[in-house]
């Protein structure tokens, strides 16, 4: 499943909406997302959104949409 990854890029500092980004990954659950993005990054994650059907189809539309890998450690 594909997931949206909403986040802070620095944990020291207040989340503030301005600063939020956002990431796309491939995990079994949501609960694998955010293992995966806690355990290579030092984001401060703001919410995880699983996404499939058209909302998934919506978002591969966005030139910005990549999905992200991480090398296992």
């Amino acid at each position: 499943m594909i997931f949206k990854v909403l986040y802070q890029p620095d944990k020291t500092r207040n989340p503030r909406r301005e600063t939020t980004q956002s990431l796309y990954l491939e995990a079994g659950t949501e609960v694998e997302a955010r293992g995966l993005v806690d355990d290579n990054t030092d984001y401060s994650i703001e919410f995880i959104e699983p996404l499939q059907g058209k909302h998934l189809e919506y978002e591969q539309e966005n030139p910005d949409y990549k999905l992200t890998e991480f090398n296992n450690k």
